[in-house]
């Protein structure tokens, strides 16, 4: 049985290499608390939540919209989803308790009959199964848990626990086993072969005096240890090709019980992180992810999930309209929130490629090809040249990696260098990737640049600027608005003197 609760044709990988990107993601977009949230402590949550949140930037519409149908079942029925998820722990659990891990050995015996007590275990999990399957299966909308319900349904039948029970009675040692054999060179068994018992009909007498022993036996000693390991070898022969069948149903049905977790983890992290933006009073939404050629971005009402996380308070939301413009420069007051609104699209951008809701009121997005991040980086003390040199060598290596419809983030880019070699990198850079057909949004302070960009009136590009009152204060909204030379960097110092 395949899973395929975040796949329509496939199951998730938790093995996958992440993107080479991934790592800058986190923390550029500041993705730890939202990840956090996601977990809930919970390592398993932690690690399913990174590997989808992070492996995700390049989705397509249609799994994307598979996966945010299957998020509004589990946010519909949430405890019935947490059913699903405790049931397949349990049988996880049971498996463990066995010593599992233990039971595969260089006897085939030992492992036949351990196998049999897991698949014991298993069998009243999948019953369990089952019956959650029969009594979600009307409420649950989503493809992908209708799949899952049908699965399910289709092959754990009655006559499939029947088949399992029966095999479980036959290859149980209480009876014994039915072996046959030729005889070889040397009088010795060959074509050792583990055969089905025949069903015996006890009468009336044999259950009142005991069956006869209609049959030739022999009995072997308690003490003839030479005696009991030939018996052993010959029950091990045997049974080999029967042991190593029932170790691979037991392979099956525990890496499907792994996957389930696994992928309702994805789900019910979601749910986590929607309850606690809902406390915070923050409203989420499902975004509209378009196909990444048609270039559209129409934001209401987009919040920074991760500052909102940390403050535990709303925080305030960006409306933006930017269908098919490229480059987007963010300019404006020192302190103003540019990095932050930078933060929040990044943000959505991954959640909704990832098939999760957006913390805003509306979200209509083209997916990306891929996205990355260019934000400043603490200084190196072991650094063998300077910021700037260490800025241009991520951002070539950024550069190398990006295609058509990739998605760019700069914050700061180029601002280890003065002003006038700071705006002529920018400047060709930008271009050059416009060019290549790279979606850029570029917060800087750079005023030669922008200056320049929105002199010269290339078609596509988008100005915003961060709103500044006229006595200085900051509302940390991000308005369509051209460069100004200042970015009032000395509001600080004057509100500092004013207080003093």
């Amino acid at each position: 049985m395949k899973v395929h609760l975040l796949h329509p044709d496939r199951d998730l990988d938790l093995g996958a290499a992440m993107p080479p990107e991934s790592e800058a993601l986190v923390e550029d977009l500041t993705l730890e608390p939202i990840l956090m949230a996601m977990a809930g402590g919970d390592t398993l949550f932690l690690q399913v939540a990174r590997q989808v949140l992070l492996a995700a930037t390049s989705a397509e519409p249609a799994v994307v919209g598979y996966r945010q149908d299957a998020l509004a079942d589990c946010l519909a029925h949430r405890d019935a989803v947490r059913a699903l998820y405790e049931c397949a722990g349990q049988g996880l659990q049971d498996v463990r308790n066995l010593g599992f891990l233990r039971l595969y050995s260089h006897s085939p015996g030992t492992t036949l009959f351990g196998a049999l007590r897991v698949i014991e275990a298993i069998a009243k999990t999948l019953r369990r199964l089952r019956t959650l399957a029969e009594e979600m299966r009307t409420a649950f909308r989503s493809d992908a848990f209708g799949r899952l319900f049908t699965t399910v349904l289709a092959e754990l039948t009655d006559d499939f626990f029947a088949a399992v029970e029966r095999h479980r009675e036959e290859l149980s040692s209480d009876g014994g086993l039915l072996l046959s054999a030729r005889l070889g060179p040397g009088n010795r068994g060959v074509d050792l072969t583990l055969r089905r018992p025949k069903a015996r009909r006890r009468r009336w007498l044999d259950r009142i005096v005991g069956e006869r022993d209609d049959g030739l036996s022999f009995t072997i000693a308690a003490r003839d240890e030479s005696g009991h390991s030939a018996l052993r070898e010959i029950r091990d022969a045997a049974v080999n090709e029967a042991a190593n069948a029932l170790a691979q149903a037991n392979d099956h049905m525990l890496a499907f019980f792994t996957q389930l977790r696994a992928e309702l983890a994805f789900y019910l992290g979601c749910a986590r992180l929607e309850e606690t933006l809902r406390t915070l009073g923050i409203g989420v939404c499902r975004p509209v992810a378009h196909p990444a050629a048609t270039r559209e971005l129409r934001v209401r009402a987009l919040v920074e999930v991760s500052l909102a996380l940390r403050q535990g308070a709303s925080v305030v939301a960006n409306d933006l309209d930017a269908d098919g413009r490229s480059p987007i420069v963010v300019t404006g007051a020192n302190r103003g929130g540019k990095t932050t609104f930078l933060r929040a699209l990044g943000q959505a951008q991954c959640m909704m490629a990832a098939g999760m809701f957006v913390a805003a009121g509306e979200f209509h997005a083209s997916l990306s090809g891929r996205l990355f991040t260019h934000f400043p980086r603490e200084e190196d003390p072991s650094m063998t040249g300077g910021r700037l040199d260490e800025e241009l060598r991520r951002l070539r290596a950024i550069v190398e990696r990006l295609d058509v419809d990739d998605v760019l983030l700069l914050n700061e880019s180029f601002a280890s260098t003065n002003e006038a070699e700071g705006s002529e990198l920018a400047r060709q850079v930008i271009g050059a990737l416009s060019e290549r057909g790279v979606r850029v949004v570029f917060v800087t302070h750079l005023y030669s640049f922008a200056r320049a960009w929105a002199a010269e009136g290339r078609d596509g590009g988008l100005f915003l600027r961060a709103e500044r009152l006229a006595d200085g204060e900051r509302t940390f909204r991000i308005l369509p608005g051209p460069p100004l030379e200042t970015s009032y960097a000395d509001d600080g110092a004057t509100r500092t003197r004013m207080a003093a």
